[in-house]
């Protein structure tokens, strides 16, 4: 079995949180809907179907959530040439692949926005897989996207680590039975993240890639086969 490292890529190698965050609210705005910036931004990290339950309410008329939705993914498109991946990021993503980490990206964007932000990433040499919005039926904090991860990777839940930004990260992968490595760059905090089931948290990839040997990520040879990840 492959030891693979499920990356989430909005927020975790690229800087984009807070652009979705903008978006979000420019595309509410346009249906009348004038939610707090901070409660926007606290439900990035789910898919459009989540975010709009978490911001809006589940007991609302959903006939505007596709109309919604397409809004937010063309405002999103506006900062497609303002994006830029976190220092080290395709560093990281080289260092785990020469150790022999089989690299997934796990990413419930559309294919359009996954490929823009592989163009910035830049680290297509060290990618075997990627997941996008049309490999799930239910977003974050659901399972599926980390199933489908799975799935495209070859690798068994506890041969796995999936690497994140959001506390969503977090609960999706506790309930694929993955253990999840937790970054702060997506504008969440450190109790936050542990509370929803991070093994480790770091300031950012930058910070991941300086302390491997310390991190779950420095050995895959120890998640080679199904079982609990041993740190």
């Amino acid at each position: 079995m492959p030891a693979a490292a499920l990356f989430d890529v909005d927020g975790t190698l690229l800087d984009t949180n807070y652009w979705h965050t903008i978006a979000w609210t420019e595309a509410l705005a346009q249906f009348g809907h004038t939610p707090a910036m901070a409660r926007i931004h606290g439900a990035i990290g789910m898919g459009g179907d989540q975010l709009l339950d978490h911001v809006l309410g589940e007991k609302r008329d959903h006939g505007e959530d596709e109309a919604i939705s397409g809004a937010h993914q063309a405002l999103f498109a506006r900062f497609w040439p303002r994006l830029r991946a976190f220092d080290a990021a395709a560093g990281l993503l080289r260092e785990l692949k020469r150790r022999g980490w089989t690299i997934t990206l796990a990413s419930s964007a559309s294919a359009r926005d996954l490929a823009a932000m592989r163009r910035v990433l830049d680290a297509d040499d060290a990618i075997d897989h990627a997941t996008s919005a049309d490999d799930v039926d239910a977003s974050k904090p659901a399972p599926d996207l980390v199933h489908a991860a799975l799935a495209k990777s070859g690798a068994q839940p506890g041969g796995a680590l999936f690497i994140g930004d959001t506390p969503w990260d977090a609960q999706a992968a506790a309930r694929a039975k993955v253990a999840c490595v937790a970054v702060l760059t997506g504008g969440f905090g450190e109790r936050a993240l542990r509370a929803a089931g991070a093994l480790e948290v770091h300031t950012g990839v930058d910070e991941l890639l300086a302390r491997l040997e310390d991190s779950a990520l420095a050995d895959p040879s120890r998640f080679a086969a199904a079982g609990s990840p041993r740190t």
